[in-house]
């Protein structure tokens, strides 16, 4: 996964030129020597439609769609995977005291709205990917409450993908010895990391966004096995 403009917290947008400096020459270089899909992570049409024509096979918008109107032309001309996922606000917004009146109810029913704007603007639904967006205007509590009520969303019968990999919500919750959050190169944040994937896993989540790839394909092989036994 691929991108040019950091989705933190409080980040500051940049321009679709620069996004396409710093993405473009990567995905080409990366393309030929690899094996498996490149995914470009963006909410701009021009971007990904630049980063397709190098090599990239799969649209992450976190926007769903609402920030730029013609993504939906660029996924289904080029036919491809596009994952949508739930946001409030945009990323410099997202984290000032997010609230919901049913946490998952609301969700539901943005996927279900957005998931039929798709399918009206071209977009196969075989090509939809939801993404219950960890970390993206929740707090702590509700990014906890997502994981561990993932299941509600099987009924929109799509492949959900969570993105819990080092975390903030991780990091408060893994405090050190004097109260204060852990940084995202400890190696217990990478533990609960992958506590996370498999609570995610058993809870419904078909794909999984990582950091750490060895770790967390052994951790997925233990939870199907767990999953799949008998």
């Amino acid at each position: 996964d691929i991108g040019g403009e950091s989705t933190r917290p409080f980040s500051d947008a940049v321009t679709p030129e620069e996004e396409i400096r710093r993405v473009v020459p990567v995905i080409e270089r990366l393309a030929p020597r690899l094996s498996v899909p490149i995914s470009i992570d963006t909410t701009k049409a021009a971007v990904a439609r630049h980063a397709i024509e190098a090599g990239a096979s799969i649209i992450n918008d976190i926007s769903s769609l609402r920030l730029d109107p013609v993504m939906a032309d660029v996924a289904a001309t080029h036919e491809v995977p596009i994952i949508l996922m739930h946001m409030l606000g945009t990323p410099k917004t997202m984290q000032l005291s997010p609230e919901y009146s049913d946490l998952i109810g609301d969700i539901r029913v943005f996927f279900q709205q957005t998931v039929d704007a798709a399918e009206k603007r071209g977009i196969a639904r075989s090509k939809l990917i939801l993404d219950p967006g960890i970390g993206f205007g929740k707090s702590a509590m509700q990014n906890l409450l997502l994981i561990q009520r993932l299941h509600e969303f099987a009924s929109l019968d799509l492949p959900l993908l969570i993105g819990a990999s080092r975390k903030s919500f991780l990091r408060k919750i893994l405090k050190d010895l004097s109260g204060k959050d852990r940084s995202t190169d400890e190696p217990e944040v990478e533990t609960g990391s992958q506590a996370a994937i498999c609570a995610a896993i058993l809870n419904g989540a078909h794909m999984i966004r990582v950091h750490d790839v060895a770790n967390s394909q052994a951790t997925v092989k233990i939870t199907d096995a767990v999953m799949n036994a008998g």
